[in-house]
């Protein structure tokens, strides 16, 4: 643009750059006031190039001891206690862990029991909270601050009002005025007033006044005991005392708040991760009564969403018949449990719909006739005629006498109806609803706040909410009798698809007349004699004999992203339809016993099928409903059974397919066995779910029948039409322990073979071994990019820990170390990508996953920092595969597995000769300058500083001798400083000093202390050495902790003594292997990791600090805490990140990193 063209204001731009106004303010601080002013009009500030910031290290060090004494010194250093390990216990809801009880568990299941139960592990910053990034100063706290002030009165002040008050003359006044209206600046107003020797322009009562009127003047306050000695130091008490008087709280608590657009950054601590619960509602179970009371009643609850037809909750058994009734029963029941007492459940809804309803279902202990004719009698019968009809009711009540004692077991189906809950929760309610609760009714409660990331509703559902409608209370008047040829979920569904039409189909049927009673509200937040899902008590639970109210668990309608947090462990079986139509004999009245086997033994039946009501909490069978006089039934039951810790390959599901004859005969027993079929539960270490079409056999399974699937036609036995599938059924697991994805299944059953050394084991259709796991795994952690996003997020914590562990703990395969660090930085950049892409909806303000922040502030942990087991095996020494040859294994075999184990990268074409070699062809490739990096000579094994690698300068010596030294302030090292860290100047002993486990919810804080200080043997403590991952530390850290505080779950089960141990193998150090892997990455893993480049920072940071704090380095100069060839990696990434950021920072199409 020509500058003829250019506008006005474009003139004036200031086009001088910050490296210019730096370069001119520094002149003119350096100059006199006047000459810079005069200069800096004509003369033009020079391009020179910007001067490097100080190293505020080095200038401290350089500095004397004494430059800068007493307590300013404090100012200038960095404080000793502000990085302190906390260790916070988990929060559990219930009163007991629900952990199992049995000691013979598995890796894989150890592993989760540890995860769900150990205590978080915080990295806290003391001073944190007083940076503005994480307690900003915005208008409202400067308001709250503001209150506590006094109100100060100034002679400026007094002057102003005694001026303008009407005993003075007007003339100073106006003047005043008239200056301000003319525009004088202040300093031009205020010098007339002090140059004027008038007293009228003299504030009166001020010591200025007194040169005209001293016997005005007021005379100031005695200063008592100016004259009397004093010690200095009562001196100095006394006006340290003084000056704490009236000082406000906040140094600048009048200066004006910063603009919230004007903040760098704000930050905020993520919450803990905790179990996941939707919009919660109480329905309450008050009465059911009949026209005609002549036998036992049972009722089942369950939510369905209509849209999208799946049942979104599992059963509610209740029991509301009288004890008369029930004792119609007392010669098939035992004594109940008071958990199948419970009449109140508390529903889970993660998306409220209007499509969902409250489905009740009614059964009746089984008889002879079928539903229509055991129904009629309900249908036809008023209360009002049992005068007329009294003959008939004795004779009915007589008949359900004779079938309870003989046919208690069994249960038939009889009646249904459904409760719309939009009906309920919206302000028009329908016909049905009750306006007087009868004394039931609660206030409304409250929005819950603890809800996952899925509380909020999906679009077109955001009217219907659960959480703050009001309590109502309900009385259901019609019931729909079943049809037996239509039993199954989808002529449910169609069926309340048909209750929403206002000409429904069902309101022509004559129903059958009841009373049902229910009062639905919101539930509390914390509800008293609440039970878990797995009958555990929920906190608060004041007294174990009161009626219980369970918490139903829920199946929601889509994905609900959200991590496990507890132990659970559950399997639902769902039987649908059994077809004997070709089945030879009388088989009509087929009931379904199912029993979970530990083996072939029918003594081996587990108690693990939940109980449903009045009845005892576990039991070893339980029978589907039977349909009279039905060769091919539908089923709509749930079997509900807690699945052992360790599932083993005898472990099954037997199915026994029973004939009940209803009417009593001569040598006919009551039941009869006709067919028989089974399901193994585990397959290749897999849990087997999902649908199923099985063959039945008419003959008894033969011996070690478990192993094998009712596919395989066994010789000798007989099959229902000729072995085709005639049974279906479905399993549904609900675990924390099982994945149930095929990609992430089959990454932790490798793990935990490398970590068992379970060799050889069948993987599906390939038996691995010594020589073919190493490829499996490393397939493995290609596909986990793979894995379905529901299970991945749920499982997130196990997964991030396993490759924590597979990089700090290489894998041992035939007595050789093989690194994994390349395959394991791709898959945890592509695990990050996929969690953060799931919850992309629940982001913060910076863009970071709340879940996956979580993580790492809460979860993360450095393996092998834990207590090594008293009576544990001897360590074994272990050669890494690049250095050395395992003991017994052949040349040959050592240079065929030289190219896939040998490094992090595993294309190299041929087989390194040494460290510096092998590395220096990987970076030389990337064009990355690593002169001072860890492949250099020195630092190599067999190098002049290769002890401060590998090998710890105190291990086997006495720990005493590790912890003598001097302070750890940055003045200690002002003399003598050295490139080695000097092992003789160790962090202080970290003790436990502050512990508050009131009702589980304390805190375990370690912060450094006097090494005198520590627990000796004999009072009251227990010493841990932990060895740092690194076997970089000093000396081992010894932590005193008070024996009584230690529980199972924690840093391993048993504690070594408080005496030398053997050092164990070498670890990688994972924030090192991380920069390693993040600076030689290639350009796809790049993208992906700079994407997310924030929670492998925090990452990071959170292991260096962890490092440090272990190996008790915190104390050394910063330059002397990490290896050269780590700070030569942040520094080459810190470009990277930075060049890289500015570049997508310059182009819109691309989006920044989330740095």
């Amino acid at each position: 643009m020509a500058a003829a063209e250019r506008r006005a204001f474009a003139h004036k731009i200031n086009r001088t750059v910050a490296a210019e106004v730096r370069k001119q303010m520094s002149r003119e601080r350096s100059g006199s006031p006047h000459s810079s002013r005069r200069g800096s009009t004509n003369l033009g500030v020079p391009l020179t190039e910007v001067i490097e910031p100080l190293d505020f290290e080095d200038v401290l060090l350089s500095r004397p001891p004494d430059a800068e004494p007493g307590p300013l010194r404090d100012l200038v250093e960095f404080p000793a206690d502000d990085v302190e390990l906390v260790l916070q216990p988990r929060e559990c809801r219930t009163t007991e862990p629900g952990i199992p009880e049995d000691g013979r568990l598995d890796g894989q299941v150890r592993a989760a029991v540890e995860m769900y139960t150990d205590d978080w592990v915080i990295v806290r910053r003391r001073y944190q909270h007083l940076s503005s990034a994480y307690n900003p100063v915005t208008t409202e706290t400067q308001r709250e601050w503001q209150k506590g002030l006094t109100h100060q009165v100034f002679e400026q002040d007094a002057a102003g009002d005694e001026r303008s008050s009407p005993e003075d003359t007007a003339g100073g006044s106006s003047s005043g005025s008239q200056s301000h209206v003319t525009g004088n600046p202040p300093e031009q107003q205020d010098e007339p007033r002090r140059c004027s020797g008038s007293p009228d322009d003299t504030p009166r009562g001020s010591g200025a006044s007194g040169i005209f009127d001293l016997r005005n003047l007021a005379a100031d306050s005695l200063l008592p005991s100016l004259l009397e000695r004093a010690a200095p130091e009562d001196v100095d008490r006394r006006n340290e005392a003084l000056r704490r008087q009236h000082r406000p709280r906040t140094l600048l608590t009048l200066y004006p708040a910063p603009d919230e657009e004007e903040a760098v950054e704000r930050c905020s601590h993520p919450e803990p991760p905790h179990e996941h619960f939707g919009q919660r509602i109480l329905v309450k179970c008050l009465s059911l009564k009949f026209e005609i009371d002549i036998e036992p009643i049972f009722g089942i609850l369950a939510l369905y969403d209509v849209r999208e037809k799946k049942k979104i909750s599992e059963n509610f058994y209740f029991d509301l018949n009288s004890d008369s009734t029930k004792g119609l029963l007392r010669a098939h029941g035992t004594h109940p449990a008071i958990s199948t007492l419970a009449r109140s459940a508390i529903f889970s809804v993660t998306y409220p719909s209007p499509d969902i309803f409250l489905v009740i279902k009614l059964e009746k202990v089984l008889q002879q006739g079928d539903i229509g004719e055991c129904c009629e009698p309900y249908m036809v019968m008023r209360e009002a005629d049992a005068a007329k009809n009294k003959e008939k009711l004795e004779r009915l009540r007589l008949a359900a006498e004779q079938f309870c004692t003989r046919l208690g077991r069994y249960r038939m189906p009889f009646a249904w109806t459904a409760v719309h809950l939009a009906n309920i929760v919206s302000s028009s309610g329908t016909s049905e609803r009750d306006s007087d609760s009868e004394g039931e009714r609660r206030p409304v409660w409250s929005d819950r706040r603890r809800r996952g990331p899925q509380d909020r509703a999906s679009s077109g559902d955001d009217a219907c909410s659960f959480s703050g409608f009001r309590p109502a209370t309900l009385t259901v008047t019609n019931f729909f009798k079943q049809e037996a040829e239509r039993l199954s979920d989808e002529d449910l569904f169609k069926f309340l698809a048909d209750m929403r039409r206002p000409s429904s189909l069902l309101r022509r049927l004559r129903p059958v007349t009841a009373q049902l009673k229910i009062d639905i509200s919101p539930a509390p937040e914390n509800p008293h004699f609440c039970l878990s899902p797995e009958l555990l008590h929920v906190k608060p639970y004041p007294d174990p004999r009161g009626r219980p109210i369970k918490e139903i668990l829920e199946f929601p309608a889509r994905e609900v992203y959200a991590p496990h947090t507890s132990y659970r462990n559950l399997l639902y079986v769902y039987p649908h339809s059994l077809n004997f139509s070709s089945r030879q004999g009388s088989v009509r009245n087929l009931a379904v016993r199912v029993q979970y086997m530990a083996s072939e033994d029918p003594s081996q039946a587990l108690p693990v099928i939940f109980g449903k009501s009045s009845c005892s909490e576990f039991t070893r069978e339980a029978f589907t409903p039977v349909v009279y006089h039905n060769k091919s039934p539908e089923f709509y039951e749930e079997f509900k059974l807690r699945l052992p810790a360790c599932v083993t390959d005898n472990h099954h599901l037997l199915f026994t397919f029973y004939h009940v004859s209803c009417q009593p005969r001569p040598g006919t027993a009551l039941e009869t066995p006709v067919g028989f079929t089974w399901i193994p539960l585990l397959q290749h270490g897999r849990l087997r779910t999902g649908p199923f079409c099985l063959p039945v056999s008419v003959d008894r399974p033969p011996p070690s029948y478990s192993v094998l699937t009712p596919d395989v036609a066994l010789p000798g036995m007989r099959w229902v039409d000729g072995h085709k599938g005639v049974f279906s059924v479905e399993l549904t697991a609900v675990s924390s322990v099982h994945a149930q994805d095929p990609h992430l299944d089959k990454f932790f059953t490798l793990v935990h073979i490398l970590e068992e050394g379970a060799f050889p084991f069948r993987l599906k259709d390939v038996v691995l071994n010594e020589s073919t796991v190493e490829q499996e795994l490393r397939a493995s952690l290609a596909t986990l990019r793979l894995a379905s996003p529901e299970p991945l997020v749920a499982f997130s914590h196990h997964v991030l820990d396993k490759l924590v562990r597979l990089v700090v703990r290489p894998p041992i395969i035939g007595g050789q170390m093989v690194n994994l660090g390349r395959g394991v930085f791709e898959a945890m950049a592509h695990v990050v990508s996929l969690v953060h892409r799931s919850l992309e909806g629940t982001q913060d303000a910076r863009g970071h996953c709340p879940l996956l922040a979580a993580y790492v502030h809460y979860a993360f942990r450095l393996p092998g920092t834990e207590p090594s087991p008293s009576g544990g095996p001897p360590p074994v020494t272990l050669q890494p595969a690049t250095l050395a040859r395992g003991p017994g294994r052949p040349a040959s075999a050592y240079l065929t597995r030289s190219k896939s184990i040998s490094s992090s990268n595993p294309d190299l074409a041929v087989a390194p000769g040494s460290v510096d070699d092998e590395i220096s062809r990987i970076l030389a490739s990337k064009a990355v300058d690593r002169s001072h990096s860890w492949v250099n000579s020195a630092y190599a094994p067999g190098g002049s500083k290769a002890v401060l690698r590998r090998v710890p300068p105190y291990c086997g010596a006495d720990p005493r001798q590790a912890t003598e030294g001097n302070s750890g302030r940055a003045s200690a090292y002002l003399k003598g400083a050295s490139s080695a860290p000097p092992a003789s100047q160790p962090r202080p002993t970290a003790q436990k000093v502050a512990e508050g486990r009131e009702g589980g919810k304390g805190v375990q804080t370690f912060v450094p202390q006097n090494p005198a200080g520590s627990g000796e043997p004999g009072d009251g403590h227990t010493s841990l050495l932990l060895f740092p991952s690194s076997c970089l530390a000093p000396a081992d850290l010894t932590l005193s902790l008070p024996a009584a505080s230690f529980r199972s779950g924690g840093y391993g089960g048993s504690w070594a003594p408080r005496h030398p141990a053997p050092c164990p193998c070498p670890l990688q150090l994972l924030h090192e292997e991380l920069a390693l892997q993040w600076v030689v990455s290639g350009s796809a893993v790049r993208e992906a990791v700079l994407q997310h480049a924030w929670f492998f920072f925090q990452l990071m940071v959170k292991s260096m600090a962890l490092h440090l704090l272990l190996s008790q380095r915190l104390d050394l100069p910063r330059k002397l805490r990490f290896p050269g060839r780590f700070l030569d990696d942040i520094a080459a990434l810190v470009a990277s990140v930075g060049l890289e950021v500015i570049a997508r920072g310059h182009k819109p199409g691309k989006s920044r990193a989330g740095t």
